[in-house]
């Protein structure tokens, strides 16, 4: 990828606290229009990563650009380029719906025309204009997570940096805020995804890396990953006892189940290996029954990673 081109573009990042290494010399590199998943456990460094990138803490190391900034040397221009959703709400329930949206518009020096048609079209996108007078103190969690990126989209950012935006929602919700992140990269914005839903990284995410202890220890698109690691298998169905003992001999591997006359025979679930098992059956004169592939997911591949899943709770280091 031209790094020039890129909407992120991250060399040798490290970034330590006292004694304690949290990033150490990672390398990214997101292209404009797409949407990029970091995924890892609590404690990986995924939130120290979205706070250097969005110029809230400093690197100890590393080259980084941003949107086609240098994030040392133009701080400024980094800023006026992205936005950012944390954890975190950053709504004030002490205000409206409408006054939060209004209370950006302002920080960002928009004039008042202009911000107050920004207000009413975020208040339309996320469907809070019945809403709008209503403290935020009053608005479900989803209407809150709305409101919170309606903010971060006041001033039209063209990259986002979203820090575990789902945590916390209800599945709708959930689908609802998926479906936001569809339609802005559609619109040519970059989104940087922190999460450790992998679901979520699995349905958004045009590229995945993996953090763990301070490191990316792997990166690919969903589908790459899954083939990865092992686990994948073909599972054949068969008529009878006597068409799975031929299949077991034509095969010589695979894991087979008398009652249920079947047999998972080992594979990737790509073309070249189905291909594989097809003309290995035909070669023996052999009729399946059924066919389905079988391929781990991102959880799988999580566990294989870092040997643990990202639902397990770890202590930061």
């Amino acid at each position: 990828m031209d790094s020039a081109a890129s909407a992120i573009a991250v060399t040798g990042l490290r970034k330590s606290f006292g004694d304690q290494v949290v990033l150490d010399g990672i390398d990214l590199e997101v292209a404009a229009g797409t949407t990029f998943a970091l995924l890892g456990p609590n404690g990986a460094g995924k939130t120290t990563a979205v706070r250097i990138l969005s110029t809230l803490i400093r690197p100890d190391g590393g080259q980084i650009r941003i949107a086609g900034h240098d994030l040392a040397t133009e701080p400024d221009a980094v800023r006026s380029a992205i936005g950012v959703t944390g954890q975190f709400s950053a709504v004030d329930d002490l205000l409206t719906g409408e006054e939060n949206l209004v209370l950006m518009a302002d920080l960002l020096h928009l004039d008042r025309a202009g911000g107050r048609r920004r207000v009413a079209e975020l208040l339309d996108r996320f469907e809070l204009t019945d809403a709008a007078a209503k403290l935020a103190s009053t608005y479900s969690g989803g209407m809150r997570r709305r409101l919170d990126l309606a903010m971060t989209l006041v001033g039209e950012p063209r990259v986002i940096f979203l820090d575990e935006p789902t945590t916390g929602l209800d599945p709708r919700s959930r689908h609802v805020m998926w479906q936001t992140v569809r339609d802005l990269v559609a619109g040519g914005v970059t989104i940087f995804l922190t999460t450790q839903y992998l679901e979520e990284a699995d349905e958004l995410a045009d590229r995945i890396a993996v953090l763990d202890r301070g490191e990316i220890v792997a990166e690919g698109t969903a589908k790459d990953l899954k083939r990865s690691v092992p686990g994948g298998h073909v599972r054949l169905q068969f008529r009878d006892l006597a068409e799975l003992d031929a299949a077991a001999r034509a095969f010589g591997e695979g894991r087979r189940d008398d009652e249920a006359f079947t047999l998972q025979v080992p594979g990737d679930g790509g073309v070249r290996a189905l291909r594989v098992v097809l003309d290995r059956l035909e070669g023996a004169g052999i009729d399946a029954g059924e066919l389905s592939v079988h391929t781990p997911d991102l959880d799988d591949v999580f566990f294989a990673l870092t040997g643990h899943s990202t639902t397990a709770k770890e202590t930061a280091r």
